[in-house]
């Protein structure tokens, strides 16, 4: 497909619903406009369109925020570069569009510098990057190939989200508590660490422009049955 091809398809799938909720939902940095389309439905039309690393970066650099949801659904991991992430970092201001670009499955948490990414990033000073390092982080501590870092990279960034959190900047906390909750599900080393940290953050308070949510409770994650059987630990 090309961009015009799939602008049409987003054209079909014009929620109107959507589209009220996007221009109430606040002041919009930039020129972005929506055709009001949730991240569900973008993602069915993403798997539909398949990857395409040329037509990703000609709908990232178009004005339409559905558009860049899916060029960075469809984006190949492959041909990702790190100054592509570093530019695209920069003009992550709406919506979902820092949640897409880090974490949900991201494409940019499949390419081979992804771990370096999120370790240079939560470093950052840039309360961006450090929310999509974070992100990254949660993605990569799912990963089972060999290449995925090991237990002491992900011990040191639990031991840095324990230090860190009380004066990190609240745009990041969410991102640093499922980075937290990805690294505590991982393996029993892990789980017992990032267990007691989220019980000394306690539940993370989530800011919706759309809803009122519930607090994010790493604790209730990592002490689910699921997580307790599945690591074989004796639930509390």
């Amino acid at each position: 497909m090309n961009q015009m091809e799939v602008m049409a398809l987003l054209e079909a799938h014009r929620n109107e619903k959507g589209i009220r909720k996007w221009r109430q939902s606040g002041p919009r940095v930039g020129k972005l406009q929506s055709f009001g389309i949730g991240l569900t439905v973008l993602r069915k039309l993403a798997k539909q369109i398949g990857r395409d690393h040329a037509l990703a970066l000609d709908l990232w650099n178009s004005d339409v925020y559905d558009a860049r949801i899916i060029g960075l659904l469809i984006d190949d991991p492959k041909q990702v570069t790190r100054a592509q992430a570093e530019a695209q970092v920069e003009d992550l201001n709406q919506g979902f569009l820092a949640h897409v670009f880090s974490s949900c499955d991201a494409t940019l948490a499949k390419t081979p510098f992804a771990a370096d990414l999120a370790c240079d990033w939560t470093h950052s000073p840039d309360p961006m990057r450090r929310r999509c390092g974070y992100g990254l982080l949660y993605e990569v501590a799912k990963s089972r190939k060999k290449s995925a870092p090991d237990d002491a990279f992900f011990l040191e960034k639990i031991k840095r989200i324990d230090q860190s959190f009380s004066q990190e900047d609240p745009s990041v906390h969410l991102a640093m508590g499922a980075a937290l909750m990805g690294m505590g599900k991982r393996n029993r080393a892990l789980h017992g660490p990032a267990l007691k940290v989220a019980k000394k953050i306690g539940p993370i308070p989530v800011e919706s422009e759309r809803s009122k949510c519930e607090p994010f409770d790493v604790v209730k994650h990592l002490t689910g049955d699921f997580v307790t059987k599945k690591l074989g630990i004796k639930a509390p």
